[in-house]
């Protein structure tokens, strides 16, 4: 049923029924984005909505393939584009240095996500993470870190500086620069809490 519905979605974005990229719901549920390292290597895996993949696909030229008996997730899957556009807006430097990355198969888009896989030149310590898909196409999109710690990726802050300890399967954050949008909810939430010591 889920196919049905992205094949149908894939034909409206063919005829232009949904719009303009940014059509989706950038002020809906944001997409996610899980860490964990191992060594020298961090696999980063990005979850977003059904419709924000279509407006990517749609932003990108996914959908222009002309092949009828795909469906829109399969245009999805096998366009280069998408793959260029993912590895393009989420990257991972060390010390300045990239982390190459790898795209894995993206083989159930709203299940499992895209998994990216970095090779760092060393040992990951700290590294800066830059998590900015969907961003370009409204800057209401965000992106929230999921796990040990949360951090939000936002259109002013798509990059923040993260470091790891822990097992290195675990890959647990004990510090980030968190990013405007993480400090103003902390400090929304000191303020009530004020108010409701003083009552």
């Amino acid at each position: 049923m889920r196919r049905l519905v992205f094949g149908a979605l894939g034909a409206l974005a063919l005829v232009g029924l949904l719009g303009s990229p940014a059509a989706a719901h950038p002020f809906g549920p944001p997409s996610t984005a899980r860490v964990t390292v191992h060594g020298s290597s961090l696999t980063l895996v990005w979850h977003a909505a059904e419709d924000d993949w279509v407006a990517l696909g749609q932003s990108v030229g996914a959908f222009d393939d002309p092949a009828t008996d795909v469906t829109g997730e399969q245009k999805l899957q096998r366009s280069a584009a998408v793959h260029a556009y993912l590895l393009e807006r989420m990257t991972v430097r060390q010390a300045g240095q990239p982390c190459p990355g790898e795209l894995g198969e993206l083989t159930d888009l709203l299940t499992e996500g895209a998994t990216i896989e970095y090779a760092c030149p060393a040992r990951v310590d700290e590294v800066r993470i830059r998590l900015a898909a969907l961003m370009d196409l409204d800057e209401a999109y965000r992106t929230v870190l999921v796990g040990d710690s949360e951090a939000l990726f936002t259109v002013t802050t798509p990059e923040q500086q993260l470091r790891f300890t822990g097992s290195a399967g675990r890959g647990a954050v004990l510090w980030m620069a968190v990013g405007t949008g993480v400090v103003v909810l902390v400090g929304v939430a000191f303020v009530l809490w004020r108010r409701r010591r003083s009552a």
